[in-house]
């Protein structure tokens, strides 16, 4: 599935990706691809990106989460990549 990480100021992340584990209000969450179309707050906490290449770490402050359609935008305050 597609992944973009936005910032007001910059793409963070724009791939593909097998697994999203997202930081959510109510606690940690993950979307899979033909994920059922959601959107969610998140909290300050790590995202996780699973892909072809490995994993990859992303801290965040809080955000929000959409996924619909195999596509999952993460727009965030701010953020790094680890």
């Amino acid at each position: 599935m597609q992944v973009d990480i936005l910032t007001p100021e910059s793409k963070l992340f724009s791939g593909e990706a097998s697994s999203v584990i997202l930081p959510g209000i109510s606690g940690d969450f993950e979307l899979l691809e033909n994920h059922a179309p959601v959107i969610a707050a998140l909290k300050k906490g790590t995202i996780v990106l699973t892909s072809k290449e490995g994993k990859k770490n992303v801290e965040i402050e809080d955000g929000f989460v959409e996924c619909i359609q195999n596509k999952v935008s993460v727009l965030i305050g701010g953020g790094s990549v680890n």
